[in-house]
């Protein structure tokens, strides 16, 4: 970062200019339709469209939410993640969480409110767009990288309290973002050396072979 400076995190900065792009865009003439069609998921569209959106949905600021904290987190979380985990990673972890939560609202509409986890159709029609699912799944997963538990307990404990404070589609995405990021995290833990052990065996029982032949 020193050396560096935002060069060092390309991924993060580039994330940050399309957030603050697409703030831009949307508050134009005819700027929010143009950004709805390309990046603005709702429950109600269908799956294949949702599924094309969702790369992009993941940079467009809600409308009425201040730009300047997407901006802030996203800087910073990201930063941090793509200098711990890596970009792809972080690139990875962003959207698989971000789509985990997309699902889920549809999944939610489909149940109803009478379930405890299930909205009301209305949310079907809300726009499900933001930063936020990724930024709180990648604090979890830096978190358990760096082992710093009571790091991603604090995240935890907060998101938990705002479902409970203030139930709504977001909060409860963010707690599906948490719960897949905590899947890829112990997948990783346990699986993250396998493959790499595997091939470095098959690597030198091809060495020990091949010296045997030459031997021979």
């Amino acid at each position: 970062m020193v050396r560096k400076r935002f060069a060092s995190i390309p991924l993060a900065a580039g994330a940050t200019f399309l957030i603050l792009l697409f703030s831009i865009v949307q508050h134009l003439p005819g700027g929010e339709a143009f950004v709805t069609r390309i990046g603005v998921v709702k429950a109600a569209l269908p799956l294949d469209i949702s599924l094309l959106r969702t790369p992009l949905s993941l940079y467009v600021p809600a409308l009425d939410l201040p730009v300047w904290g997407a901006l802030a987190q996203v800087l910073l979380v990201f930063g941090i993640a793509e200098i711990v985990l890596g970009r792809k990673a972080t690139l990875f972890i962003a959207y698989a969480c971000t789509l985990a939560g997309t699902l889920y609202a549809r999944i939610g509409v489909q149940i109803g409110p009478e379930h405890l986890f299930g909205f009301a159709s209305k949310v079907a029609y809300m726009r499900d767009t933001g930063p936020s699912a990724a930024v709180v799944a990648l604090a979890i997963c830096v978190a358990w990288k760096c082992r710093a538990w009571f790091t991603g307990a604090a995240v935890v404990a907060t998101m938990i309290g705002e479902v409970i404070v203030l139930p709504n589609l977001a909060g409860l995405e963010h707690v599906v973002a948490i719960i897949t990021a905590v899947l890829i995290a112990a997948t990783g833990e346990v699986f993250g050396s396998y493959w790499p052990r595997v091939l470095n065996g098959v690597g030198a029982a091809t060495l020990v072979s091949a010296e045997r032949q030459r031997t021979a």
